[in-house]
């Protein structure tokens, strides 16, 4: 049975009305009826007596009982452990500091290890069109060998392990071989400057460090040893570095100390057992980073029992991930989201992983493989969403689509123009999930919903055990209207602590120092009615014209309905005692800024949005200054223009673009 599809266009009112208005997909009952939401659903109320019949009935219960609805996601999921616990959580009211599943014994890597037959458990595509496939016993016995070589050389539980990998299957490998004996694993995509890796792995010292002799990019290998050469100089704790061939089949690695081919580092025993370390819930699986545009990057230590039910749970009741599906999402190594795919082994699922540029040779790349592999859920971002449109390719003219059921993007907030796009030139008939979390939870706030349908512009739940509240500028919740993104009950996948900070100062000032014994995360959104989430950008970079809060996102979501403008960029300055809105933006080639086109551009935002939105300057950028994990910053652009330093530039894609932004004289006068 045919999902229903809602079609129509947008109409020309208020964003408000435009995002309320349209509904774009709904599942059939029989979609409905076969999901693992309604399936774990039925069997809350079974064990509790309930009669839960919507999600909205779920969520609430799963907020407010919130020990009954994490005990219930643990059954549901089959956790593997080799002793129980004692309490789900010692106080539910406690943020930060609750303590999570007291007496349970489990390990990450046997979790995601728990199938060993073989069917297909990983499938790697890179630029160079290279296919690689492992089966799942074919995973666990490279797992089992390379835990082997690193219980041989010492690693102990606790000790850091580091990866400046590309996004390949021995990647994941050696994270689940540092997993399975405890130790703590962190990783850097291979694109990251010498700078942002010391500025990361400088602080946790890892005594193992895994690399690739290079990666790909646009069709071209590029070289990590020789920056490899040069972080080893500065970071004395690495005992050994792991060398994976793969631009070249031979490296050299004679310029590395300590230094060994991938497959001569497990011990010579042909199958060794893989013996999983057993240890407490709240054991360090994970160290992820803050972005680092505004300081060192923070060092987050997250919990293996946290981070496997949380990505449990998302990929389980939120995807509706099943074992014959194949999931894909557009990652790097240095993003929480190849984390969170990772975690989808847990599942059973094909994992399809990609190395490269996303546009080479052509946009047509990630949608032939998607055909190819017979794809199911594709997840990406929101700027590659943007960036496809802007090609006009249109993967449904080009590609069979047909067991694709799912796509995922986040990263930014997805324009309705994107949703728009999804559902006219991807496919119609498939659940588009808009999805927003972060690192710091390693998973999503709000995500999607198999259950229930999509409408264009938002992202169509609160998960499932999250506690989100949108809170106004008196620190009350509000709904259908804007605030602050805000968490006010615990969840198991919270940092359990900061690195180097043991006084915990640097974790409370990161998200409790507004409101004291809640979480605030630092975006800007609204709840409406029906539970569903809009987002309006990031709460430090909100615009203040006039004492009126507004979003970036707004503004963006105007400028994308113009065809000369390729990308673009609005922070907000200070002037004359108020703030006024300041928009970059990148054109196409050929292209001009004419008075024409500002006008033009002020009549678009000014319809679509109100005259609060529209900017006082419009300025052409030869670019826009994006993270290595494709965000744009406009904090760092706003501090430029007010004339203060930006540090650790190596967290950006493309540093040099700032030069631009540095003492405008356009931005001097009215």
């Amino acid at each position: 049975m045919q999902a229903k599809i809602v079609s129509g266009q947008f109409e020309e009112s208020s964003i408000k009305e435009r995002i309320m208005t349209k509904k774009l997909w709904e599942p059939s009952p029989a979609q409905v009826g076969s999901s693992n939401m309604k399936a774990f659903m039925a069997e809350v109320n079974q064990r509790y007596g309930y009669a839960f019949q919507t999600y909205d009935e779920l969520w609430q219960w799963s907020v407010t009982q919130i020990a009954e609805f994490w005990d219930s996601l643990w059954a549901f999921g089959k956790v593997i452990s080799s002793a129980p616990y004692t309490q789900v959580i010692d106080d539910p009211e406690k943020m930060p500091g609750a303590r999570w599943f007291e007496g349970a014994r489990l390990n990450f890597s046997e979790n995601l290890l728990r199938f060993r037959d073989g069917r297909t458990a990983l499938v790697f595509r890179g630029e160079d069109q290279v296919r690689r496939t492992l089966s799942y016993a074919e995973l666990h016995q490279a797992v089992a060998r390379l835990a082997a070589a690193l219980k041989k050389m010492g690693i102990q539980p606790g000790d850091r392990v580091a990866g400046f990998m590309p996004n390949m299957p021995e990647s994941i490998i050696a994270m689940l071989a540092a997993a399975s004996i405890g130790a703590t694993w962190s990783s850097c995509s291979p694109d990251f400057g010498i700078k942002g890796v010391l500025d990361r792995f400088g602080q946790i010292k890892p005594r193992v460090l895994f690399t690739a002799d290079g990666y790909f990019f646009k069709g071209k290998p590029l070289d990590s040893l020789e920056r490899i050469s040069e972080i080893l100089k500065r970071i004395g704790s690495v005992e050994r570095v792991v060398v994976v061939p793969y631009t070249n089949s031979a490296p050299d690695i004679s310029r590395i100390p300590n230094a060994v081919l991938f497959d001569a580092f497990p011990s010579g025993e042909e199958a060794p057992l893989l013996d999983f370390a057993q240890l407490p819930f709240s054991h360090p699986l994970y160290i992820m980073y803050s972005s680092g545009t505004t300081g060192l990057p923070k060092c987050m230590v997250q919990s293996a029992g946290g981070i496997l039910l949380q990505q449990m749970k998302e990929h389980l009741l939120h995807v509706n991930l099943k074992r014959e599906d194949t999931i894909f999402y557009f990652t790097t190594c240095g993003w929480m989201m190849w984390n969170w795919l990772t975690c989808a082994l847990c599942v059973g699922a094909t994992l399809v992983l990609y190395d490269g540029n996303p546009f080479h040779p052509g946009p047509e790349a990630l949608w032939r493989m998607a055909e190819d592999e017979k794809i199911t859920v594709f997840g990406t971002s929101a700027g590659y969403i943007a960036a496809l449109m802007n090609t006009g390719y249109k993967p449904r003219e080009h590609v069979d689509l047909s067991p694709l059921r799912a796509i995922l993007s986040t990263g930014s907030p997805l324009s309705m123009e994107g949703f728009d796009f999804v559902y006219r030139e991807v496919k119609p008939d498939l659940q588009l999930a808009s999805i927003s979390g972060g690192t710091d939870i390693n998973g999503c706030f709000a995500l999607g919903n198999p259950i229930a349908p999509v409408y264009a512009g938002e992202l169509q739940c609160r998960g499932l055990g999250m506690k989100v509240e949108a809170f106004d500028s008196s620190g009350k919740p509000v709904f259908n209207q804007q605030g602050e993104l805000v968490c006010t009950a615990p969840s198991p996948s919270m940092p359990v602590y900061f690195w180097d900070d043991p006084e915990g100062k640097k974790y409370h000032a990161a998200y409790f120092d507004v409101y004291p014994g809640v979480w605030r995360h630092g975006d800007y959104i609204e709840i409406n009615d029906r539970g569903g989430v809009v987002i309006y950008g990031r709460s430090d970079a909100t615009l203040n014209p006039g004492g009126v809060r507004i979003g970036t996102a707004e503004i963006y979501r105007q400028v994308e309905l113009l065809d000369e403008i390729e990308d673009s960029l609005v922070v907000g300055q200070e002037w004359k005692n108020d703030v006024r809105v300041v928009l970059f933006v990148k054109l196409r080639p050929g292209i001009s800024l004419t008075e024409e086109l500002k006008q033009k551009i002020k009549h678009t935002i000014r319809d679509h949005a109100s005259p609060r939105h529209v900017p006082a300057k419009i300025l052409q950028a030869p670019d826009i200054p994006y993270t290595l994990n494709m965000k744009k910053v406009e904090i760092a652009v706003k501090k430029i223009i007010k004339g203060e330093a930006v540090q650790n530039k190596d967290a950006l894609k493309n540093p040099e673009v700032l030069d631009y932004f540095a003492d405008l004289k356009e931005l001097k006068e009215d």
